[in-house]
Formats: structure tokens, C-alpha cells, sequence
């Protein structure tokens, strides 16, 4: 299954990302928003633009921002909290039909992949990430979903981390006009993160927000507007790795 991975509580304009995601009733490219929880590299000339027109022959060069296509992961084990996970805590499930829009790569973008096709290389592409040495926030298989994704038609649930049940973020999900649901979570005691991973200025970021990291926490921080933007992103993946229930 395809799955597209956000932050639904981090901010976006003047609310949350889920916010516009309601408004907008679809799943904006990263060259529409503006905004990415990886690279910012999404405009013309950019590293993502050059990729883009290699891989698809030029398709999109001239193309508004609308029409292209929008990024995800083959969730090729089936992992409850998502086949991306370095790139949020909560994500869109799409429906199986989807895949035959979709292409993929392995390995991401960033690395300028050469294996690259629809959904006959999706073994290929699997076998290549098993094997792979990449962590475990890197070696997902990426997906690209050609044309408009729609929550009403194109997703099978949007799943959140229950640390958002009972908070706006889920009441606003339920607007979505798709099925919500819960993955077991991502939680953990901030002294229990490993100084080693994202360096020791994470802990002690960790420690200051309170003595059990969970992404509703980490999105507090993010709508506070305190801390670089680089820095929470590295305290999530701390959490990513080492706090998945």
C-alpha cells in the first residue's frame, strides 16, 4: 500500500498543516505548499525539479505546481505507523487502485536513484531496500502518485498517532471526509534517547518539553516557533527511532 506521511499539527500559514489539508480537500506536492518535512529543494532549478525532469522525461517542466505529482512510500512491511516515518507522525492510507498512477524509486529522491518504474519494479525496488544498509528512516521505497489526491475518493483512512485522540488535530481529521484511525504510537522518556544518534543538544531539547516526548509534544513546539525548525525535525526522528510502539 501507498502511504503519504505528515505532521498534521505543525504549522502551515496561519493554522496546522491538517487545517489546510480540510480546506484544501487534497493532498498538495511539496512544490504547491512550499513546505517539506525532508529537502527544500521543490521550485524550478531545484535539486527536486532536475530529479523530476530526469525521471519523467520532462512531463512536468512547465506544469503549474497543481499538477505534480505528490510524495509517498510503498509500505512494503506493512508497518502500522507508516512506510515513511521519518517524514511524520501520522499519514494517509490510499486506496489499492492508487498504485496504478504510482511510481517508484529506491533509494529516496535526495540520492538521485537510477531504479526507477510503476509497479512491476516494486520487487525489484524491495528486494534493493532489504538489502540495502540504510537506517530505518531511510530505506523506504518512494512513491509518487501521478494526478490529483483526493480525500474523499483517493484515501482509505488518514491515521494519526493517539496522542492526538480528543485534541482539534482529530477533529479535524474527521473532516477530511475519509476514515480516521490510530497507530499504536510513537512515545518516549527523554533520558531513554541516545545522545549519539542526533547529538546531545537533542536531549537536552527533549528534557525541557517535558519527561514524555510524544508528537503532539514536538508539534507544540513547532506552533511556539522557539526552536529552529532543523533542530525539532531532528528531535522527531530521535523520536521516530527510538520511541515506535
Amino acid at each position: 500500500m501507498i502511504t503519504l506521511q505528515f505532521h498534521p499539527d505543525w504549522p502551515y500559514q496561519t493554522g496546522t498543516v491538517i487545517d489546510s489539508m480540510v480546506a484544501d480537500g487534497i493532498y498538495r506536492s511539496q512544490f504547491s505548499t512550499g513546505s517539506s518535512n525532508g529537502g527544500l529543494t521543490a521550485h524550478a532549478g531545484g535539486d527536486r525539479w532536475r530529479w523530476e525532469s530526469r525521471l519523467f522525461a520532462g512531463r512536468y517542466d512547465d506544469a503549474p505546481a497543481s499538477e505534480r505529482p505528490v510524495y509517498g512510500a510503498w509500505n512494503r512491511r506493512g508497518d502500522l505507523h507508516g512506510g515513511a516515518v521519518r517524514f511524520g507522525s501520522s499519514y494517509v492510507r490510499l486506496r489499492p487502485e492508487v498504485v496504478d498512477r504510482a511510481t517508484f524509486c529506491f533509494p529516496d529522491s535526495v540520492y538521485e536513484p537510477t531504479d526507477f518504474g510503476d509497479r512491476r519494479a516494486l520487487p525489484r525496488l524491495c528486494a534493493l531496500a532489504d538489502e540495502s544498509d540504510l537506517g530505518d528512516l531511510d530505506d523506504a521505497v518512494e512513491a509518487h502518485v501521478h494526478g490529483p489526491v483526493r480525500f474523499g475518493t483517493d484515501a482509505e483512512a488518514v491515521v494519526l498517532d493517539p496522542s492526538f485522540a480528543g485534541t482539534p488535530i482529530a477533529a479535524a481529521a474527521e473532516r477530511l471526509g475519509c476514515p480516521v484511525e490510530y497507530h499504536p504510537g510513537f512515545r518516549i522518556h527523554a533520558e531513554a534517547i541516545d545522545p549519539s544518534y542526533r547529538g546531545p543538544h537533542i536531549v537536552v531539547l527533549a528534557k525541557s518539553l517535558g519527561p514524555l516526548l510524544t508528537p503532539a509534544v514536538i508539534g507544540t513546539a513547532a506552533r511556539a516557533g522557539t526552536h529552529p525548525p532543523q533542530t525539532l525535525k531532528h528531535l522527531w526522528h530521535s523520536l521516530a527511532h527510538h520511541g515506535r510502539l
